[in-house]
């Protein structure tokens, strides 16, 4: 048994990722669909409402958000 177990590990993924043919693919897919779900969604669906504001005004608008939250609850 040579090196530690992290080594071996990732020897075997490694070995493993050379020898796909097919899997090559769908890792390009995979990661592409990860793309586009961190990147693009963020882009479009999660403003940054705090952008260019001061500490005090950042904790100004969580604490409102909180509180409305917490009423129309």
């Amino acid at each position: 048994m040579k090196g530690n177990i992290i080594s071996r590990v990732w020897n075997f993924y490694i070995d493993g990722f050379k020898s796909m043919t097919i899997g090559k693919t769908l890792w390009l897919i995979i990661l592409i669909k990860l793309f586009v779900i961190f990147f693009i969604l963020k882009l479009f669906f999660f403003p940054n409402f705090l952008k260019g504001k001061t500490e005090e005004q950042k904790q100004e608008y969580v604490s409102e958000e909180l509180i409305n939250r917490a009423l129309t609850e």
